[in-house]
């Protein structure tokens, strides 16, 4: 698959998330048992993270695991998870050369305390880079925003739209300009509820497996046709 090289963001685009559908679909498409998918699923993970980079986006974020795919069969759970903690092992010391930023958006109690504490120690080894990877992981949007009105009401904090984005997983980042969902389906699914209110929103038939750098070029090009007013004329 050819990478593009020669293309470049400007400043009205700078976060970009992605909900990544399909890889049981294309496993299934193949004979294959659904974890083959998402195994195949993660390497174009990686890819596409690092184009964005790349192409001059600050933030990407990818949800990779919300709070209901706790429900799927145990062989595919632990397989996904197996990759995560893979990836963090292989990827940890790529993210500090190349300046970006680790962050997993989500619940960490429910996760594996090895794992738990390799996340913990990117993040703090990558906090002050300027580009950030948000990986979203037992993450759901409700969820999240309960999880935020409890830290403010124990704080006693002023309730305001700035103090509530703050309490939020995301805490500083910048709200995604773009949402991606692969495989067909038109819905958020619980995702970034409260940061994607004024987000564009793309929809692909393409199954996240085979989701190419000329299917991100196709989506950024979309939202660059696109008139964003923020309620305005």
């Amino acid at each position: 698959m050819e990478k593009i090289t020669d293309f470049k963001v400007d400043e009205n685009l700078r976060h970009i998330a992605f909900i990544m559908d399909g890889n049981g679909r294309w496993a299934k498409q193949r004979g294959l048992d659904r974890p083959e998918g998402h195994k195949v699923g993660v390497k174009v993970f990686e890819r596409v993270a690092n184009t964005c980079f790349d192409w001059g986006v600050e933030a990407v974020t990818f949800y990779a695991f919300s709070t209901e795919n706790w429900k799927r069969p145990p062989a595919e759970v632990k397989t996904i998870m197996s990759l995560l903690s893979f990836y963090i092992d292989k990827c940890g010391d790529d993210l500090i050369k190349r300046g970006v930023r680790f962050r997993m958006l989500g619940d960490k109690s429910a996760l594996d305390a090895g794992l738990r504490k390799r996340i913990d120690s990117i993040e703090q080894r990558s906090k002050h880079f300027n580009k950030t990877l948000n990986v979203a992981i037992n993450y759901g949007g409700r969820d999240e925003i309960i999880h935020a009105c409890r830290l403010l009401a124990q704080s006693g904090e002023e309730i305001n739209s700035e103090s509530f984005s703050r309490a939020l997983y995301t805490e500083d980042c910048i709200d995604p300009d773009l949402v991606i969902r692969t495989a067909g389906e038109k819905r958020l699914s619980n995702f970034l509820l409260w940061q994607a209110s004024y987000a564009e929103l793309y929809f692909t038939d393409v199954l996240w497996p085979d989701f190419s750098d000329d299917d991100l070029k196709n989506a950024i090009n979309d939202f660059y046709s696109r008139r964003r007013r923020y309620g305005g004329l």
